[in-house]
């Protein structure tokens, strides 16, 4: 069992929210879960844990959100990470199956992960704790 103790769920999608947060209950995770609308709420909250190092282990990430997509959260997320100590896991989760966004996941491949496509299953959120 990976060791992710603080995650950050970064999805303007009320719904995914809830499918999450049954996952999270389905299985039996005990883990620290904060939830953003946009990417650039989730980047200010990263910047202000920094400093007391209470930073996320896992961020699982949407690219299509408002004010702040995914694309532009990594883009912050890559000049913030010669400020981090800690090792953080991204997974980007997506309802987007077009060829270009997958393409663009590629170009930061030492950000992400992996891509899932939503809705996401049980087998898929377990592969990521287990």
């Amino acid at each position: 069992m990976k060791n992710f103790k603080d995650v950050f769920v970064v999805d303007d999608d009320l719904v995914y929210h809830f499918i999450i947060k049954k996952l999270f209950n389905k299985s039996n995770l005990n883990v620290n879960t904060s939830y953003f609308f946009n990417g650039l709420e989730a980047i200010d909250e990263l910047r202000n844990k920094i400093e007391s190092n209470a930073i996320p282990d896992l961020i699982l990430l949407d690219i299509n959100m408002p004010v702040f997509d995914g694309w532009q959260f990594l883009e912050e997320f890559k000049k913030l990470k010669q400020m981090i100590t800690k090792n953080i896991t991204v997974y980007l989760v997506s309802s987007s199956n077009d060829v270009s966004d997958l393409n663009k996941s590629k170009e930061f491949q030492d950000e992400v992960e992996k891509y899932f496509y939503k809705p996401m299953t049980q087998q898929d959120f377990e592969s990521i704790f287990y």
